[in-house]
């Protein structure tokens, strides 16, 4: 048995899936696997060799899939690297170092050294966010623009669902559904082939990964005020993993340059943030 899946035939289906997806990624790219102290890690390269860099960081329990409808816009002006996070059901290493450590920004300054980058702008989206946050505090000189989306680390971290977690867990493929509804949100009525298909990645995703069982660590005020880069914080009022009203308040109040964009009716998933963050991202490097 695999240390992140549940069963090695699990772990395959999972891999065997993400790889079909891989195939339609949406714009040219470059696959590569670079090495780090962490084990290899998958990267995915997108965009023009001599553009401005950008680091996409997923979420738990996610792979660079995510990412596949917002490529194509960000590329066209970023060199953009996708990278899956260690410890992941994507295809890097699965170690999983402390996360109360400085492991994971080491683990990145091997990325970066592979992918011969000494500064570029992140964007980072839930434990993707708490990691491009922990990069970015600890080494600010190389970070040009932040954008988070329901970082992790910030606000309070909720424990009531894990309680639910545990529960829906117990009741097999319709706890799985509703545990995923309650994070992620309902499916809209109609739903395109390509969403439907990416739902289902994710159901097959939650059915054999054993995702991290563990509190983010939470930055401390001096640590948020190493963010001097220009930064894009978008929450949901209604994420139900994380209090977004306590992170609104904790940057407003140790990064009052940050650029803050709080969506009462939101829940964790936050979509359609595509051209907002390019429009930062493309201004912030102007401005710089």
């Amino acid at each position: 048995m695999t240390t992140i899946y549940k069963t090695e035939e699990g772990e395959q289906a999972v891999r065997e899936r993400y790889l079909r997806f891989l195939e339609r990624w949406p714009v040219s790219n470059q696959q590569l696997r670079v090495p780090t102290r962490e084990g290899e890690t998958f990267v995915i390269a997108n965009g023009p060799e001599d553009a401005p860099p950008l680091l996409l960081l997923h979420g738990a329990a996610a792979n660079s899939a995510m990412w596949m409808g917002d490529i194509a816009a960000w590329a066209a002006h970023f060199r953009v690297y996708a990278i899956d996070l260690i410890g992941e059901p994507g295809l890097s290493a699965p170690s999983r170092p402390s996360l109360s450590s400085e492991a994971h920004a080491l683990w990145l300054d091997d990325v970066m050294q592979a992918l011969s980058l000494t500064r570029t702008s992140i964007v980072g989206i839930s434990l993707g966010g708490w990691l491009a946050l922990d990069y970015a505090t600890r080494r600010p000189e190389r970070v040009e623009s932040l954008v988070v989306l329901c970082p992790g680390g910030v606000g309070r971290q909720k424990i009531g669902i894990v309680v639910k977690t545990v529960f829906l867990r117990m009741c097999g493929a319709w706890g799985t559904r509703k545990l995923r509804e309650s994070i992620l949100g309902r499916a809209p009525a109609e739903v395109s082939p390509a969403l439907r298909a990416f739902l289902d990645f994710v159901a097959l995703i939650h059915e054999h990964f054993r995702p991290r069982m563990v509190k983010l660590p939470v930055f401390s005020d001096a640590m948020l005020k190493r963010l001097t880069m220009p930064v894009l914080a978008i929450m949901g009022g209604k994420d139900v993993l994380l209090d977004s009203a306590g992170t609104k308040r904790r940057l407003e109040a140790n990064v009052p340059h940050a650029e803050i964009r709080y969506l009462a009716e939101a829940g964790h998933l936050i979509p359609g943030q595509r051209e907002a963050i390019l429009e930062f991202l493309r201004t912030a490097q102007v401005s710089v």
